[in-house]
């Protein structure tokens, strides 16, 4: 299992369009990425203008057929301008995770 979490920075005033544009990709991958298995998306509590994602992918092939989605490319059209620096990505392979009975 293939993992990738990124930490987005934009400008205040383009919270507003990143969020935006990150909904749209979450809904792309649910509507059309089988490899995709979950797409999770959180805002800074503090910071408004901080976005991280927790993407997992069933495979390496998986994670590069979504970051080379037509999704993908319109989000960094859109947050582009708006970043206010360059994405922090970090890519792993999952080691764990909590039994699904605590997980809720």
């Amino acid at each position: 299992m293939i993992a990738l979490t990124a930490i987005i920075r934009c400008t205040p005033d383009g919270a507003a369009a990143v969020e935006a544009a990150l909904r749209e990709v979450m809904s792309y991958a649910q509507a059309n990425e089988p490899g995709t298995l979950s797409y999770y998306v959180s805002r800074d509590v503090t910071d408004k203008a901080v976005f991280c994602t927790y993407e997992r992918y069933a495979d390496r092939s998986a994670m590069e057929r979504h970051n080379n989605s037509e999704a993908v490319r319109r989000f960094f059209t859109i947050a582009q301008p708006l970043l206010a620096t360059t994405p922090t990505v970090i890519v792993g392979e999952e080691i764990g995770q909590l039994p699904a009975h605590l997980q809720s």
